[in-house]
């Protein structure tokens, strides 16, 4: 076993959020693309049931096929609006969804608010039931597309504190996708890493340069050595790559690979959620 599997093991067996929520280790989040809300630029003039009714047919797919846990997220709102310009709606619009999908599933379910809005996901968690977020810049901060971002740790765990949400867990990007990183580039992936942890974050997601892309083996280890936390691999996760991924981390998030055509906009296939999930019970039984 290599030094990340073992801290990998060595975290589960220490009470993680992984643990916590899913109740096993190496587990299979799947992420559900919400079409583009009312007011957003590509919504494409659906009414909202008929959104709702989109995001729940992957939901139910995800859940037939054998799925450990969701992650809701409003990726189809580009161009992302900056975390203080993201409307009341947007959250509303997500908290129905929420609701239904965990009545309908049963599910552990997480919230991600695009762009880098953890209060809003707080929020919708705290609403919905939902027990865990995303948030792709916790700590420092980065040039993404939206612009300048930065870390919302301090502000979102006063905030989570506020609505008594102490219960919903953060998981954090460590090297966040989709942007420029030359304002932490003296700093090595190991020590963005450990700012997570220092700024209590809950889990660390590992990711590649954009939407599909795998973060990298070599990554992977530094991540995890770097930190007690758990680790997830949260972009470029497949059938063919998710053995490699959970020997060095505790879950993936996976999307686009389910999707037909490969493609994030694209609905799940059950099918494929069936075969995926065969290979993750495979590696759950090495373990």
């Amino acid at each position: 076993m290599s030094q990340s599997a073992k801290t990998t093991s060595e975290n589960a067996l220490k009470g993680s959020s992984i643990l916590r929520i899913f109740k096993k280790d190496r587990i299979a989040i799947g992420v559900v693309h919400c079409p583009a809300f009312p007011g957003s630029p590509r919504h494409d003039g659906r009414s909202v049931p008929e959104i709702y009714d989109a995001a729940l047919r992957d939901c139910h797919a995800y859940a037939e096929g054998g799925i450990d846990g969701l992650i809701i997220e409003n990726h189809g709102d580009l161009p992302f609006l900056r975390p203080d310009d993201i409307g009341h709606e947007t959250a509303a619009f997500m908290t129905a969804i929420t609701c239904r999908a965990i009545a309908d599933t049963g599910l552990p379910v997480g919230i991600n608010v695009l762009a880098n809005a953890p209060i809003p996901a707080l929020a919708v968690a705290a609403a919905s039931g939902a027990q865990f977020i995303r948030v792709n810049q916790w700590a420092n901060a980065y040039v993404s597309n939206e612009g300048l971002l930065n870390g919302e740790a301090a502000r979102a765990l006063r905030y989570r504190r506020q609505i008594a949400a102490e219960n919903v867990a953060v998981f954090a990007d460590s090297h966040v996708k989709h942007g420029a990183h030359a304002i932490t580039a003296d700093r090595t992936v190991a020590e963005l890493t450990r700012d997570l942890e220092f700024f209590d974050a809950d889990g660390v997601i590992a990711t590649g340069q954009r939407t599909g892309d795998a973060a990298t083996e070599t990554e992977l280890v530094d991540i995890g050595n770097a930190t007690s936390l758990p680790v997830l691999v949260g972009s470029g996760v497949t059938e063919a790559n998710v053995e490699t991924m959970l020997t060095h981390a505790n879950g993936v998030i996976i999307g686009s690979a389910l999707k037909e055509g490969g493609v994030w906009w694209n609905p799940v296939r059950e099918g494929q959620v069936r075969s995926f999930m065969a290979r993750v019970h495979s590696v759950r039984g090495q373990a």
